[in-house]
């Protein structure tokens, strides 16, 4: 049994806040590439290649890929074989945001308040969901995410009469809704299934899969493709100024649910998806 520290798992998450903050995850980084290749149109390529430079910079130089450093959204997955029954996690974790901030000269986004609009919070706290499974160890995901796409979030509660067609006339929706204003490409996170609160998680839990990884799920994955092409026809493009790259990725996370419901959210990323893992 190995026995884990609040200080382990403090220094953890802070590693994780600048790493996450400062590299772009290997599969968005090489889905840009693609599309910097693919791409047709001359304002889409320039903009393409100025995402990719921006990448290149940030990790050359060591800073954050965007000013929105996100509120940071940290999963904690607890495995076999470790011991934390007597430390306060949520205490660890949120010490561990604010020394990987502060440490990384990260932006404070975070208001107390949030009514108010009040109150310095240093960093935290931020959101935390704590999973248990038969796995071996622990492993910590931070994701930070900007709100210029947060904000462009929907859920639906769909009557279980609902069809695919409905669902993907829902999602294409959202991005349409979404426009230029959430920093196109972006990567789809989509949660089915569960509660109203769940269908939100599954589709945070969905942004965390490498994009360049489909479904399990035969019939989900080629419900992410179909939604991969359509978008990628709205025309809407790389900063929304047109173009045939809209989306980098689509992911799909399903849950049972209730016979009388299906819930389904939407979480937009913009093109800087950003998370970061460790195991201990």
């Amino acid at each position: 049994m190995k026995k884990l520290t609040e200080k382990m798992i403090s220094e953890s998450v802070a590693r994780l806040c600048i790493d996450a903050n400062l590299h772009l995850r290997p599969d968005v980084d090489s889905a840009l590439a693609r599309a910097l290749s693919k791409e047709s149109g001359i304002q889409a390529k320039k903009i393409l290649k100025q995402l990719v430079d921006n990448a290149r910079i940030a990790k050359a130089d060591r800073v954050a890929l965007c000013q929105d450093t996100g509120m940071p959204v940290v999963f904690v997955d607890i495995g076999r074989g470790v011991d934390v029954s007597s430390l306060d996690m949520t205490r660890a974790v949120n010490k561990g945001v604010r020394e990987g901030y502060k440490r990384g000269y990260l932006r404070n986004s975070i208001v107390l308040d949030p009514l108010a609009r009040e109150g310095a919070s240093k960093f935290s706290p931020c959101v935390i969901h704590f999973t248990f499974g038969r796995h071996k160890g622990m492993r910590i995901t931070v994701l930070p995410k900007g709100f210029g796409c947060e904000n462009k979030t929907q859920l639906k509660m769909f009557n279980p009469t609902a069809t695919i067609g409905d669902i993907k006339d829902f999602i294409i929706s959202a991005v349409q809704q979404a426009g230029p204003d959430a920093c196109p490409p972006y990567i789809l996170g989509i949660g089915i299934g569960g509660t109203a609160d769940y269908a939100c998680q599954l589709s945070k839990e969905a942004l965390l899969r490498p994009i360049d990884k489909p479904n399990p799920l035969g019939a989900v994955a080629k419900l992410e493709k179909e939604l991969y092409k359509k978008i990628n026809q709205s025309g809407i493009g790389p900063m929304g100024l047109g173009g045939n790259t809209t989306v980098l990725g689509v992911n799909i996370k399903t849950f049972p649910t209730h016979i009388a419901g299906l819930p389904v959210c939407v979480n937009i990323s913009c093109h800087v998806l950003r998370s970061a893992s460790v195991i201990l």
